[in-house]
């Protein structure tokens, strides 16, 4: 009877044993399943890649390109700068305002001094050191005022000339189309008591052709009770669209 129990107990550890193996063997099968699906997926998509490496290539080249293009922006950018971005800007449209007012400087000729009306106002001081000068176009036509007035407090043989202050040059042309002003801030004295003055009732202003001094001249009356001119210490500013902070003071 204990013979007999023996073996049964020997059978069921052997049926034991061999459903451990074959369980054992089943994960190990499953897990190579697993290891061979996990290697086929790359070898998948490298075999699709491979399928499509025309696309990839030309993909490939065209990100490429866009790369070079990109360095190439960056590049003008880097130029410019994009923290200069701003004065690249303005670089750029002051470029582009002188080209446009070259244009159209191009285009209208020279402002003779039939077409402009030329008058005078004191500045808004006591006593009176500056004055402005206004030119408006009367002629009908864009014409381009040059330069700056040119200015005689006397007769014009043996009035001292009127030298121009250059920070007051505007820096595109000064191009007026039909009844459009222009104006040119003027010192006429430097408002000391003692200075060497001469009161004027009238002067004279020429204006600039293409090669010089034009031909003619206009008279301007001086505003009422005249203007006390010192000719040592007179200067002009450039005509202008307007008068400028900084630009037109002196």
């Amino acid at each position: 009877m204990r013979h007999h129990r023996k073996n049964t107990v020997l059978a069921a550890a052997a049926v034991a044993a061999l459903s451990l193996g074959l369980t054992a063997c089943g994960g190990s099968d499953t897990g190579a399943k697993d290891a061979g699906s996990a290697s086929s997926a790359p070898q998948a998509a490298a075999d699709q890649n491979a399928a499509k490496g025309g696309a990839t290539d030309t993909t490939g080249g065209s990100t490429s390109e866009g790369s070079t293009t990109g360095a190439s922006t960056s590049g003008g950018t880097t130029a410019g700068g994009s923290t200069a971005g701003g004065k690249g800007t303005t670089a750029s449209t002051a470029s582009t305002g002188s080209a446009t007012g070259a244009k159209a400087s191009a285009k209208a000729p020279a402002c003779a001094h039939g077409d402009v009306r030329i008058t005078v106002e004191k500045a808004d001081e006591v006593p009176t050191e500056h004055v402005v000068l206004t030119a408006t176009n009367v002629s009908g036509r864009a014409c381009t005022l040059l330069e700056y007035p040119l200015l005689a407090f006397g007769p014009i043989q043996t009035a001292k000339d009127v030298p121009a202050v250059a920070k007051s040059k505007p820096a595109v042309p000064i191009v007026l189309k039909k009844g459009e002003p222009a104006y040119a801030s003027v010192r006429v004295a430097l408002g000391g008591v003692h200075e060497d003055n001469k009161v004027v009732k009238e002067f004279t202003v020429n204006l600039f052709a293409a090669d010089g001094p034009a031909e003619g001249s206009v008279v301007v009356k001086a505003p009422a009770g005249g203007l006390a001119v010192n000719e040592a210490a007179a200067k002009t500013g450039y005509w202008t669209y307007e008068l400028r902070n900084g630009a037109d003071e002196f």
